[in-house]
């Protein structure tokens, strides 16, 4: 089935985890076998081979560089400048890939239906690009406000106030506190120039900080719900209501330690854990309880997120495998429409009448 997977962040893997996403997975996973500067090296799940094999066609794809001020112990640019040139050479990187024939850039109605027509076509998914949404997660890159006009030029249609931790607009996760002043410009020119609010990442006063003063489209890229997993990371059932409310699409996300209680990273094995992709269909199931329908959920794996098979679910060797989940949504008594509608259908909905 067409699937879209609306968080991947692909420019990170190639320039900062040296990736080179153009070649079949198993040939990069060879090629980081003994290296122990990251984590997740020799365990990747994404490359754009295997996106065609599970039949991917389009994604949300991110930008994404973090300002620390000097007493912020998280991993991070010195600088706003610093950061918004990271995120320039990110951009460059889907350049290069859509000049090399890899993929292109989604970024309105049209784009959009010459896309999907594609991806409908008969032709065989090896020959096809790999369609992609900009989305900058954090905000943290934009120096001051007036260069949202020139992200969006370059095709940014989607930006996420906070990840982890304080930021320069807005407080994310593990971080508490409102919007901070220069945010309520930012969400104006947002609204105004027509991109989309990623609430992911958003601590739980920042959230709803952001919902009383932007009045544009909003969705959540990939999310879980903490009825199951109580972490501020994710969503309460007051936020997924108020998602719905707005006519939001969450993805639910792929991150063993948002998917199954009491995860320990670098310590816990999927296989231990029972985290397999059944426990996705729980996050999926119970937003879809507090919606009454199957209309505001959709799939935003962040598969190699800074983690891979080491931290998701053991039945998943890469990124091809969300072709699993259709029948594991239908076992739970979602009929053809309401799969659909998860795997694509309520991503493009959104999309069409964002940009319409």
């Amino acid at each position: 089935m067409f699937t879209i997977d609306a968080h991947l962040d692909l420019s990170m893997n190639a320039l900062e985890w040296n990736r080179d996403l153009t070649r079949p997975l198993s040939e990069i996973n060879e090629r980081e076998q003994g290296l122990t500067d990251k984590p997740d090296r020799a365990k990747a799940t994404v490359s754009l081979p295997e996106l065609r094999k599970g039949n991917i066609g389009l994604v949300v794809a991110t930008q994404i560089a973090r300002f620390v001020a000097p007493d912020n112990p998280l991993p991070g640019w010195h600088s706003p400048e610093q950061a918004w040139a990271q995120t320039q050479g990110q951009l460059a990187w889907y350049k290069a890939m859509e000049d090399c024939g890899e993929m292109t850039q989604v970024n309105d109605l049209v784009s959009l239906e010459k896309h999907l027509a594609l991806w409908k076509s008969d032709s065989i998914n090896e020959k096809k690009r790999i369609g992609y949404i900009l989305s900058l997660e954090g905000a943290d890159s934009i120096v001051h406000v007036d260069y949202l006009q020139q992200a969006y030029e370059s095709g940014l249609r989607a930006v996420g106030p906070a990840h982890y931790g304080p930021g320069r607009y807005a407080q994310g996760t593990d971080a508490t506190g409102k919007l901070r002043p220069g945010a309520y410009e930012l969400l104006a020119e947002m609204e105004k120039l027509n991109i989309i609010l990623d609430a992911t990442h958003l601590c739980d006063d920042s959230f709803w900080d952001a919902l009383d003063h932007f009045n544009g489209h909003v969705w959540a890229s990939h999310n879980n719900c903490r009825t199951l997993v109580n972490h501020n990371r994710q969503f309460s059932d007051d936020q997924i209501k108020a998602l719905i409310a707005r006519g939001a699409v969450i993805g639910a996300a792929l991150d063993a330690w948002m998917m199954v209680p009491n995860w320990q990273r670098g310590i816990s094995i999927p296989k231990a854990m029972n985290c397999n992709l059944e426990v996705m269909i729980d996050h999926i199931d119970h937003i879809c309880q507090l919606a009454g329908n199957a209309n505001h959920v959709g799939i935003g794996s962040d598969l190699d997120g800074a983690f891979g098979r080491e931290q998701c679910p053991y039945d998943l060797e890469s990124i091809a495998d969300l072709d699993k989940i259709p029948n594991l949504f239908e076992k739970r008594g979602y009929n053809k429409t309401d799969v659909e509608n998860l795997m694509h259908g309520n991503w493009i909905r959104f999309l069409r009448k964002a940009w319409a």
